[in-house]
């Protein structure tokens, strides 16, 4: 959803919104027009997801932001969420060595240190104009007034309402009743007293006090690891941008731990060389050339990107075009190449070194893009 409808004819002086929800695009709107720029509403964006998108925007969470302001600078800044100090490799086995998936998807067990308040903090401290107090006023209003839900969420609400009772033993908005209908008022007031603590302390209204207190009862209602040394030793992290070029256009994205950026340029390398335009959309031909591009990017992912305070991926070389050109060599228009004959690349000498998006444009030409998750939808459930 978006305030306005965009196609090629079209042009616009004041910017663009564009978000998951219409209640959110209302409100990067008018934070737009009050003065602000491309990150204060998306700070605002972002909190206002968190009341009325709960499957994928949140405070739970945690997610990646880019930002190119109108003079070309670039920036990015990590706030995905962390492991907790406790986690470890065989959490999620059972007694006989084998993955138990539900635990790393529902419960307290399967939440990382959430990213999104610290992220917002940290985005607002460098780059915002309007007040804190301001920009998270709206999600407030909305949590605590309530909104009408869409007839995909009253859909979501009522089919998981099994799933969110058995998660949860405290009552609470998701599980206030069990059906639910399209236009059905939306109230979250434990969400509006959590806003306002984020909205009147800041950072330590989430981290520390009260809401920490009672993120780590809740991990201890369940199994749960996260502690107060967890919360308030996370912090988001603003990183370098991965760009590169694709025929007459630059593209700038996310750096690991995000493996979206790298991917993304490799992929662009990998295809640059075929007629793509010329075969045209979804021709055989494209669509095969794009697949073999994909196989062998994707096997580099699996094999070369973490996050970067622990790994030391090779990104300089994966973000190498002739790299890139070479991995397409053992490609044949006559086959498609099985998967699993496709490997990770040969890396000389190492560098040492259900989601959501959303896009802002100011009117100065700033632009905001952000991807936000909770890993499933609705998170952990809990």
């Amino acid at each position: 959803s978006s305030f306005i409808h965009l196609n090629a004819q079209e042009s616009y002086k004041n910017g663009v919104v564009v978000t998951a929800h219409p209640e959110a695009s209302k409100v990067g709107k008018k934070k737009k027009k009050k003065g602000g720029n491309a990150i204060d509403a998306s700070i605002a964006v972002q909190f206002a997801l968190a009341v009325v998108y709960p499957n994928a925007g949140n405070i739970g969470g945690g997610g990646f932001l880019v930002y190119r302001d109108a003079k070309g600078n670039t920036d990015a800044l990590d706030f995905r969420e962390k492991a907790p100090l406790n986690a470890k490799e065989d959490m999620y086995w059972g007694k006989d060595g084998n993955a138990i998936t539900d635990l790393s998807l529902y419960g307290q067990l399967a939440a990382g240190v959430p990213g999104t308040v610290d992220g917002m903090v940290k985005a607002h401290e460098k780059y915002g104009k309007l007040s804190w107090k301001e920009l998270v006023q709206p999600s407030i209003d909305l949590a605590e007034k309530g909104f009408p839900i869409t007839k995909q969420q009253a859909g979501e609400l009522t089919k998981k309402h099994l799933d969110f009772e058995k998660y949860n033993k405290i009552a609470n908005a998701f599980i206030s009743r069990s059906t639910w209908k399209e236009g059905d008022i939306f109230i979250q007031k434990d969400l509006a007293n959590t806003l306002k603590l984020v909205q009147q302390k800041g950072r330590k209204g989430f981290y520390e006090g009260k809401t920490a207190e009672l993120i780590v009862n809740e991990m201890k209602r369940g199994n749960g690891i996260i502690t107060k040394k967890d919360l308030k030793q996370y912090h988001s992290v603003w990183r370098t941008p991965v760009s590169g070029n694709y025929k007459e256009y630059k593209v700038i994205s996310m750096p690991p731990p995000s493996s979206g950026g790298i991917a993304l340029v490799s992929l662009f390398q990998s295809i640059d060389k075929y007629p793509l335009k010329k075969w045209g959309f979804q021709a055989d031909s494209t669509i095969q050339v794009m697949v073999e591009a994909e196989r062998r990017v994707y096997a580099d992912r699996a094999e070369h990107l973490g996050d970067p305070d622990f790994f030391n991926g090779p990104q300089k070389q994966l973000l190498d075009k002739s790299y890139n050109v070479n991995r397409m060599n053992s490609f044949s228009f006559d086959k498609a190449t099985p998967s699993l004959s496709i490997k990770a690349g040969e890396i000389i000498g190492k560098e040492s070194m259900e989601t959501t998006h959303y896009v802002i444009v100011d009117k100065e030409g700033s632009t905001v893009s952000v991807t936000t998750t909770l890993n499933n939808s609705y998170g952990s459930l809990v």
